[in-house]
């Protein structure tokens, strides 16, 4: 009996060693695992940095405008991180500043070779990174402005081009770790996270930033720090276990609307409030859209003030929804924020003068003048139906009517126009008057035959609502009088709401300087838009600045640590605006271009609304 006994006991330890060893092993390979996870983290894989020999800038508008653009504020917050402490940011394993003009441009943010901080770019950062001080505070946030993402650059031959207004390529909003790394808000992350962690990183980071206030203000600074970054792992544990954004974004591309509608109906309201957001959307070029009657790629909103207040929520600034004890905010005390409406105004007002880029013979090459006069005769008869809009006057301003191409038509991939259009969302516990909805100044269109239902409201009504409470509130805040206030919201125009599944087609005036192409940036270059489907990339590298003059977009090829954009995921498909034989309808809009067609009409859309387009025979 003792025997067995014993036997039974050598097995029960054996059982035991073996269950030890396997999740010795488990533990081990999830090691590996996070290890190699932050490595890629703190160790992105990003192209190299190659300083160009000269930044050219095209006469689109004066310096001074330039600056003004690129450096005026917007309330951003960007999780509550100070200016000063973005500058004296150290990457995770060495001492190299994140902040450094040459690391930063690495993620596709615009800098100059060997520029200098300016009284307006204090910290010598990129394009588009501003400071702003809310009122009665002498913290200084950092502020990711509008010109970080609508301003382009194209490279040639060492020399870029600056495109302003145009597309960025940068990669900035995600936040999720992934194995490839490469995200701006990822590496922000990881950096923010050794600081704080790494005893003497955080030493020589608060000495750089008080200075001589070290001993005094050395602990409010970490409980300080501690709250912005648990703001941003939060943002970044929450994105990545609800999966919220599963088509990654990469460069040039951000879900605009699903970003927008998590922060304001998840993050603000309710967790419930979350929705999956597959419909990247590249940053769409600027000059002119001030004329436009409707904007946005699906044509949904109408009123440039709410336009812009909607993009500071979206990028960062501050929305109070709830009081202290989450109850929801009434009266007068809706919804105070940090959006600064009169520098949203002066941006909006220094873009009316932004001209399109006129294409650069002496960097890009001559134009073939008797080719593009044939091009010219081509855009008549099968682009100037959709690209060509009518304009009237409304008060001195010319007011363009953009043609809507619904989704059926035009057969581009339909996510973003769908998401906006059929996504619904609870926005009940606001406890917001129906009545007093109807008295705002946001018109829906076309007019509800029903009641609102707040229990089902989609993103763009939603939006449009919380959004004339923060105008109402942030311009009684800036002391706005109401013989101001139809200035700054745009020609005294209402907070206009639409949702079609259709995408607008805009004029084309510098159309050559904005790739890649559609809405979603699925096709590389302008020749392969007029070509069809099955003549399309079906993968391409994105994230270079390099310019093919010829096809008119970046160059294709893949590079070192370029993100491949993969056109048979959902969000990014490459269908549509197709030009071959066939039915019209479902993405075919013409009737195949032969390749010498397509080159006369790429000619002309070079000079299209330029002062070249004067001299062609």
């Amino acid at each position: 009996m003792s025997s067995g006994i014993r036997k039974r006991n050598s097995t029960r330890k054996y059982i035991l060693r073996l269950i030890y060893r396997v999740l010795l092993l488990i533990a081990v390979l999830i090691g590996i695992v996070l290890a190699v996870v932050l490595y890629y983290v703190a160790n992105p894989k990003l192209p190299d940095y190659v300083p160009v020999e000269q930044v050219h800038y095209l006469d689109q508008w004066d310096a001074k405008d330039r600056q003004t653009y690129y450096f005026t504020p917007q309330g951003t917050q960007v999780k509550g991180l100070r200016y000063e402490w973005f500058s004296a940011l150290e990457l995770p394993f060495s001492e190299q500043p994140f902040a450094a003009p040459e690391y930063l441009a690495r993620f596709g943010f615009l800098v100059e070779p060997g520029q200098k901080a300016t009284a307006q770019n204090p910290g010598n950062l990129p394009v588009g990174f501003a400071r702003h001080q809310n009122p009665g505070s002498a913290e200084q946030y950092l502020d990711i402005t509008c010109a970080a993402c609508h301003t382009g650059e194209l490279r040639f031959n060492h020399q870029a081009l600056r495109i302003d207004g145009g597309s960025a390529q940068h990669v900035l909003p995600s936040s999720v770790p992934t194995l490839r790394g490469g995200s701006f808000g990822q590496a922000l992350v990881a950096s923010l996270t050794s600081t704080y962690y790494n005893p003497w990183k955080f030493e020589r980071f608060a000495r750089k930033v008080l200075g001589a206030d070290y001993e005094a203000r050395h602990e409010q600074l970490r409980k300080d720090f501690k709250v912005s970054l648990d703001n941003f792992l939060r943002v970044a544990w929450n994105d990545t276990h609800r999966g919220l954004y599963p088509t990654e974004e990469g460069p040039g591309r951000t879900d605009a609307f699903g970003r927008i509608a998590n922060a304001s109906f998840g993050d603000a309201i309710s967790p419930e409030n979350y929705r999956i957001a597959n419909a990247p959307v590249d940053y769409p070029q600027l000059w002119d859209i001030w004329t436009f009657d409707w904007v946005q790629w699906n044509g949904s909103a109408q009123q440039p003030m709410a336009r812009n207040i909607g993009e500071a929520l979206g990028v960062g600034a501050t929305l109070n929804l709830f009081d202290a004890n989450g109850q929801p905010l009434t009266g007068e005390a809706r919804y105070p924020s940090s959006v600064r409406v009169r520098d949203l105004n002066l941006i909006e007002e220094t873009l009316q003068r932004l001209k399109p880029p006129a294409w650069p013979e002496a960097l890009l090459g001559t134009i073939d003048k008797p080719l593009a006069a044939k091009g010219r005769e081509l855009f008549a008869s099968n682009c100037a139906g959709c690209h060509v809009p009518s304009v009237s006057d409304n008060n001195g301003r010319p007011v363009q009517q953009l043609k809507m191409l619904p989704v059926a038509v035009i057969g581009t991939d339909p996510n973003s126009a769908s998401n906006i259009a059929d996504l619904r969302y609870d926005l009940s516990s606001l406890q917001w008057d129906t009545a007093e909805l109807a008295r705002s100044n946001v018109e829906l269109h076309p007019t509800p035959s029903e009641p609102l239902d707040l229990r089902q409201l989609s993103a763009a009504k939603g939006l449009a609502y919380i959004t004339a409470f923060v105008e109402e509130r942030a311009y009684r805040d800036a002391k706005v009088t109401p013989e101001e206030r139809p200035r700054l919201d745009g020609y005294g125009l209402p907070i206009g709401v639409r949702e079609l599944r259709a995408y607008k087609a805009r004029p084309l005036a510098g159309v050559w300087a904005t790739p890649p192409y559609l809405h979603n940036g699925s096709v590389p270059n302008l020749y392969q838009l007029l070509s069809p489907q099955s003549e399309r990339s079906t993968t391409f590298s994105r994230g270079t600045f390099e310019y093919d003059p010829k096809h008119l977009g970046y160059r294709p090829e893949a590079f070192k640590n370029g993100f491949e954009f993969d056109t048979r995921i959902s969000g990014n498909h490459n269908s549509g605006h197709e030009f071959r034989a066939g039915q019209r309808g479902n993405g075919v809009i013409g009737p195949l271009l032969q390749p010498e067609e397509r080159w006369a009409l790429l000619e002309y859309l070079k000079v299209l609304g330029g002062p070249l387009e004067s001299q062609l025979p």
